[in-house]
């Protein structure tokens, strides 16, 4: 029997965090699907910027001292709860498929030398629950230098883990920000800019034939939000620049043209998002993508992620504050993470494990009901008495 795309599709399995910004100690086991939720500056992007992190130390131009730098340095990611011995940064990652859901475990702790740079504390690769490497190893002891790469990064020695190097660097974060794809100068130089600088020229990168077929399938989902919107094309102007320019119905016959200087935040956003599911396979990291969108669009989105799912197996994470997208009803307790803050760093732990979630979803209450209460900031109510 043919194997489906998605039974051997790789996935993170499990995450475990230790003083990494938010978060003094998590475990947490992950879905094909998970739903972030959790009140502002809980840490809902700290938890995917760990993905985001091991992503950059296998990225082309990254590697571990360039990805903590861009982040601030050891000192800023370092949770302000760490003390005691226990200070050292700890990420670990469980990477398996719905056949060997546990076929890779990446382990990897670093703090800072004295010179602020930082340095490895342990590495491990297991595959199969066997240890490929431990470090430091003797080399690591004889030469404390080799202790600031990762063997993550490194080709003359990744090659018996290298299916995990070439996982990692598929992760793909995604936080469209429309000004930037309308003034895309505002990030000149940047390649694959998750904020939509340099979207268009992705675009215009992607083979003609790959091309047309995504912004076919991106115009009949547009035509949901945008009933008005007749054809989708990505032209250049005389300079070169590329641009997307959509055809709108109008009470002219040929109908009235506009480029994405014209289109609104909502409709940007919705294409940006809809090209992302559709270029490439690796894990999907998504900020909040129901900004701009209308409420009847929101609600779609968890089906038509899992549509996509069900063909390629790919596996999307998402931070929302949305009661529309967490009212759809195929989303399970155990796809839902929730983030609680505390005073020793925040927490997050998924819904099917709480009790009372439990109890309030028998009782009658939708899961956004029961979810996104937990997400209200206290004293909210104090803004109504700001004075100006």
């Amino acid at each position: 029997m043919k194997k489906s795309a998605k039974s051997q599709a790789l996935r993170f399995t499990l995450v475990e965090i230790q003083n990494w910004r938010n978060f003094t100690k998590v475990r947490v086991p992950l879905r094909d699907r998970a739903f972030l939720v959790g009140p502002n500056a809980s840490g809902k992007s700290n938890f995917l910027d760990v993905f985001r992190y091991l992503h950059d130390i296998v990225s082309i131009g990254g590697g571990f001292r360039e990805a903590t730098g861009r982040r601030g340095g050891v000192t800023k990611l370092r949770s302000l709860a760490a003390r005691g011995q226990q200070t050292q940064i700890k990420l670990l990652v469980q990477i398996g498929s719905v056949e060997r859901p546990t076929a890779w475990e990446y382990e990897i702790w670093f703090t800072q030398d004295i010179l602020r740079r930082p340095i490895l504390k342990r590495e491990r690769v297991a595959r199969d629950g066997q240890d490929l490497f431990i470090r430091p190893d003797d080399q690591d002891k004889a030469d404390t230098e080799r202790l600031t790469q990762t063997y993550l990064e490194q080709v003359n020695v990744n090659r018996d883990f290298r299916e995990v190097v070439e996982f990692l660097s598929a992760v793909r974060y995604l936080h469209v920000v429309p000004q930037l794809i309308r003034e895309p100068e505002r990030s000149v130089g940047r390649q694959n800019d998750p904020y939509g600088g340099d979207f268009l020229e992705q675009i215009a990168r992607s083979q003609k034939t790959t091309r047309d077929a995504r912004l076919r399938r991106i115009l009949q989902a547009l035509r949901v939000a945008v009933p008005q919107l007749e054809d989708l094309q990505l032209s250049r102007d005389e300079v070169g620049t590329p641009h997307l320019r959509g055809k709108y119905r109008h009470w002219r016959p040929q109908g009235a043209w506009q480029t994405e200087e014209d289109f609104s935040d909502g409709t940007l956003r919705l294409i940006g998002l809809l090209w992302a599911v559709l270029d490439g396979s690796g894990p999907l990291l998504l900020e909040e993508p129901e900004l701009s969108l209308h409420p009847e669009v929101v609600r779609y989105l968890p089906q038509l992620l899992a549509r996509v799912q069900r063909q390629s197996g790919r596996q999307v994470m998402i931070s929302t504050h949305s009661k529309d997208l967490l009212d759809d009803g195929g989303i399970g307790l155990d796809e839902v993470l929730l983030l609680h803050t505390g005073g020793e760093g925040t927490e997050v732990r998924r819904a099917d494990s709480q009790d009372e979630v439990r109890t309030l979803l028998e009782g009658g209450l939708s899961l956004a009901e029961v979810v996104i209460p937990r997400t209200r900031p206290e004293r909210a109510e104090q803004l109504a008495l700001f004075d100006t």
